[in-house]
C-alpha cells in the first residue's frame, strides 16, 4: 500500500507541473487505472488514496513540488510489451484455419458488450490470417429495425473494425427452409400443434407429446400448412427432436421455426415461416466454415441445443470460447431496454448522451484507440467484469492527452475589470503543453480604460472573498477588490505564485453550449480560436474537462466527454 501512495505521490506530481501547480484527483485516478488496470477491483479504496495524495502535492509550493519530483522520479509507466494481451485461441492447428463471425441482432444499437466479443472476434480472425464475417441475425421481424443495418457497420468501421464477408439471415430464408424439410423427412424434427403450456408439462416430465408420433410424410404437410400460412402464429411450431430424459428441459425437443404473422423490414410478406436464434445460427455457422464462436457464458443453453442439431447433419461443431459478461453498473447494457426508452421519449436516440452506446461514446469524444486497448485487456477471461465509468475514461484520457489541443473556456461567465494591468493587447498560448509542433493560438485582450476585461467562472468567484487573491491562468495574478454583478480586481503582477488558478477568457469570446453526460447543459464563453474547430473534432477545455465539437456555427455545440 506505501508503494502505491507513492505512485500516486508521483502522478499527483507530474499533473501539478503539467496544470500550473494545482493537481487533479480524477486525472490521477485514471492515470493509476490506466497502467494497472487490476487496481479497478480496488477502485474506493484507491481514489481515498488517491485524494491524500493530491491534498498533500497540493499543499506545497511550486518549489517543493518540483525538489519532491527529483526525489521521486517520475511515475512508473508500463511498456506495452509487457502487456499480455489475449491468450491464444485454441484448436487453431485441429482446424488447420481460423473464421470468425459477429452476428449482431439489428434491434438495436450496439454498446461495448456487443463490442467485446466483436473486437476480439475481429482480433483472432486477424492474428491467424483468417476471415471475419459479420452476420445479421434478423429472424424475428416483429424487432428488427431497418436503421439498425447501416448502424450497426457505422459503428464497427469506427472501432476499427473490417470484415471480409456480409451476410444478412432474412435472405437466406430458402436455406432454413431446405434445412427443415430434410430433418422431417428424416424424423429428425416434427410439427408439433399442441398447446404451449401442454407441451411443457409433458416435456418437463420427460413424456412426447402427441405430434412427436407423426410419419415423416405428415410432418412434411404439416410443414407446407405452416408456409402457405394455413397454420398461423402460435398454433405450431417446427421442434428438433432430442433425448426427452435430458437433464435439462430446456434441450428437450427445443424449437426450431415457427410462423410470424407481421412483415419484415426487408422481406415484406414473402416468407410466413422463420427460423428461431439457434436453428439459423447452427445452420449459418455451418455453411459459413465458422470454426471458432467467441460468445458469452450465458449461451451455455444455446450451445447445448446447436450442438444436437449438428450430431443431427453429422457435422463437426466449431470451437466454443466463453467469456464472462461485461456490465457497468447504473449504466443500461440492453438494446431491449434501450430502444424501450427511446420510444417512450426517455431517451433521445441510441447517441443519447447518457448511454454506454458505440454511437454515444464516439458523439461524446471517445477515441477508438481507447476503447479497442480497454476491450484487448479485459480480454477473454470468464469471469464476469464490471466496468466503470471512471476506467473508461482513464484508458480514453491516456490516448486523448496526446491528442488533444488545448483551449480556454469559461462556464456560466461574470465580468472582471483588473485596474492597473500592463497594456497587453493579446496572449500567445500553446495548442498542446508537450508538443511545440501544434502550433499556437492567440488570445485578444479586451481593455476599457488601464483596466483589462476578462470573463471568469462565477463558480470560482463565489468561493473567494474581497481582498483575496488568484491567478488567470498563464496571465497574472489579480487581488479582488470588489464582488456584485460584475468582479473589481487590481493587477498583482505577473510572476507564477501559488494562488488558486481561474480559466479566463477576453476579447472576441464565443458563445459555447456543452451537452453533459446526464443530459444537462452548460452554457459558457470559448476564446476565438474555437469558432474554427471542426464538427468532430476533440479538445480540452483546460480545467474543464475533453469535448467534442458537434456543430461550429454561431453559437457552437460541444458535447462533454471526461476530466
Amino acid at each position: 500500500m506505501e508503494d502505491l501512495k507513492k505512485e500516486a505521490v508521483r502522478w499527483a506530481l507530474l499533473n501539478a507541473m503539467e496544470h500550473g501547480g494545482r493537481a487533479s484527483s480524477r486525472a490521477v485516478l485514471g492515470k493509476l487505472i490506466a497502467e494497472a488496470p487490476e487496481l479497478r477491483s480496488r477502485i474506493r479504496e484507491l481514489a481515498e488514496l488517491v485524494e491524500e495524495a493530491v491534498s498533500e502535492v497540493n499543499s506545497w509550493s511550486r518549489e517543493e513540488q518540483e525538489l519532491q519530483m527529483g526525489i521521486l522520479g517520475k511515475p512508473h509507466v508500463r511498456a506495452h510489451e509487457e502487456r499480455r494481451g489475449p491468450a491464444e485461441l485454441p484448436d487453431v492447428q485441429r482446424w488447420g484455419r481460423v473464421v470468425t463471425r459477429f452476428a449482431p441482432n439489428p434491434n438495436g444499437p450496439l454498446h461495448l458488450g456487443h463490442v467485446r466479443t466483436a473486437l476480439l472476434s475481429h482480433f483472432y480472425a486477424r492474428k491467424y490470417g483468417g476471415k471475419f464475417i459479420l452476420r445479421f441475425e434478423d429472424t424475428n421481424p416483429e424487432n428488427a429495425l431497418p436503421e439498425m443495418y447501416e448502424q450497426i457497420k457505422i459503428d464497427l468501421r469506427w472501432i476499427g473494425i473490417s470484415w471480409d464477408e456480409e451476410y444478412v439471415q432474412s435472405n437466406r430464408l430458402e436455406i432454413y427452409y431446405d434445412y427443415a424439410r430434410r430433418l422431417l423427412e428424416r424424423d429428425l424434427a416434427y410439427v408439433c400443434t399442441c398447446d404451449v403450456n401442454a407441451f411443457r408439462r409433458l416435456r418437463d416430465e420427460g413424456r412426447p407429446c402427441p405430434c412427436r408420433g407423426r410419419s415423416p410424410e405428415e410432418n412434411l404437410l404439416a410443414w407446407e400448412r405452416m408456409v402457405s400460412g394455413e397454420i398461423g402464429k402460435g398454433e405450431g411450431v417446427v421442434r428438433i427432436k432430442t433425448d426427452l430424459n435430458h437433464p435439462n428441459p430446456a434441450v428437450r425437443d427445443w424449437p426450431a421455426l415457427r410462423p410470424v404473422d407481421r412483415p419484415h423490414p426487408r422481406t415484406g410478406s414473402r416468407y410466413r415461416v422463420w427460423p428461431l436464434y439457434n436453428f439459423s445460427a447452427a445452420i449459418d455457422d455451418h455453411e459459413m466454415g465458422i470454426t471458432h464462436i467467441l460468445r458469452g457464458k450465458e449461451h451455455e443453453v444455446n450451445e447445448e441445443r446447436q450442438r444436437i442439431l449438428y450430431r443431427h447433419f453429422g457435422w463437426e461443431y466449431p470451437t466454443a470460447v466463453q467469456h464472462g459478461r461485461l456490465s457497468m453498473p447504473g449504466t443500461a447494457l440492453s438494446k431491449t431496454q434501450t430502444m424501450a426508452a427511446i420510444r417512450r421519449g426517455e431517451l433521445t436516440g441510441p447517441d443519447d448522451v447518457r448511454l454506454a452506446t458505440v454511437s454515444a461514446l464516439r458523439r461524446r469524444g471517445f477515441l477508438p484507440e481507447a476503447i479497442r486497448s480497454l476491450i484487448m485487456d479485459i480480454g477473454l477471461t470468464l469471469v464476469d467484469s464490471s466496468l466503470s465509468w471512471e476506467t473508461l475514461y482513464a484508458y480514453n484520457r491516456k490516448v486523448a492527452d496526446g491528442v488533444a489541443n488545448r483551449y480556454f473556456f469559461v462556464p456560466s461567465p461574470v465580468r472582471l475589470r483588473v485596474s492597473g494591468a500592463p497594456d497587453i493587447r493579446e496572449v500567445r498560448l500553446r495548442l498542446h503543453p508537450s508538443r511545440p509542433d501544434a502550433g499556437e493560438r492567440i488570445i485578444p485582450i479586451e481593455r476599457e480604460g488601464d483596466c483589462a476585461v476578462f470573463h471568469v467562472p462565477a463558480r470560482d468567484m463565489e468561493k473567494m472573498a474581497e481582498g483575496g487573491s488568484f491567478r488567470l491562468k498563464d496571465l497574472m495574478n489579480v487581488r479582488i477588490l470588489k464582488r456584485g454583478a460584475e468582479v473589481e480586481g487590481k493587477f498583482e503582477g505577473t510572476e507564477v505564485s501559488d494562488l488558486p488558478k481561474v480559466q479566463w477568457v477576453s476579447g472576441g469570446a464565443v458563445q459555447v453550449e456543452v451537452l453533459m453526460p446526464d443530459g444537462g447543459r452548460e452554457l459558457g464563453l470559448a476564446e476565438p480560436a474555437v469558432a474554427g474547430l471542426q464538427a468532430g473534432t476533440v479538445v480540452q477545455f483546460e480545467r474543464f474537462g475533453f469535448v467534442r465539437v458537434e456543430s461550429p456555427g454561431p453559437r457552437i455545440m460541444a458535447v462533454y466527454g471526461h476530466m
